[in-house]
């Protein structure tokens, strides 16, 4: 689970943000909302660990992030945060599969090609493990994005802006997908948003201003 207490941040006396208490438990999603210069980037990289907050804590399953060394974050971030940006990022000259594999190397686990084939195959897209991402869809794009953030089973999965350039139809799947995805895992699912659609499909969110 993922708990937070007391999260300020500024980049200058003009630029300071502070946010909401946050807890969401595993198994659980939890909306995060808010309009275009609120912080929600900064939010967002603050619970990645990737930002550290001027003031309070982060806690993901009783682990405070701030409080672990540079080396051993980037190891806790690997092993137990799963991260989908709102436009994909990966290694370009490597395949899909490639870029999963090099994702378990990363976080200090063994590749492991039959778990990368079963999750391509739960997101339907096993049949383009040797494309490279530019030569995927953007809905293939996206998936792939989803199966790394659940490669190495992370205990909590940060989602930002999944849904702002989709169609309703889209919108209303990809976040499915999420739900479904990161409840197989047992995950807290965070997603970061300004869109207001997906208030209708969920009942817990919060509002940051």
């Amino acid at each position: 689970m993922l708990k937070t207490t007391s999260i300020s941040h500024n980049y200058s006396a003009s630029s300071s943000f502070s946010f909401p208490d946050i807890s969401c438990n595993s198994n659980e999603t939890l909306l995060v909302l808010g309009n275009s210069g609120v912080g929600k980037t900064t939010l967002l990289h603050i619970l990645a660990g990737i930002l550290s907050p001027r003031e309070g804590e982060v806690l993901i399953d009783g682990t405070s992030l701030y409080k672990l060394s540079s080396n051993r974050l980037d190891r806790f971030r690997g092993q137990n945060i799963g991260l989908i940006f709102q436009k994909p990022h990966f290694v370009q000259s490597i395949s899909a599969e490639e870029n999963l594999l090099l994702s378990q190397k990363m976080s200090g686990q063994t590749p492991d090609k039959s778990q990368v084939k079963t999750i391509l195959e739960k997101l339907n897209i096993y049949n383009r493990k040797s494309a490279k991402n530019y030569q995927m869809s953007q809905g293939e794009q996206q998936r792939l994005s989803i199966a790394r953030a659940l490669i190495n089973k992370p205990k909590v999965i940060l989602a930002d802006e999944p849904t702002s350039a989709l169609d309703d139809d889209n919108c209303e799947s990809v976040v499915q997908l999420l739900q479904e995805q990161s409840q197989a895992v047992g995950a807290s699912l965070i997603i970061v948003t300004h869109d207001n659609r997906l208030k209708n499909i969920f009942n817990n969110y919060i509002q940051i201003n």
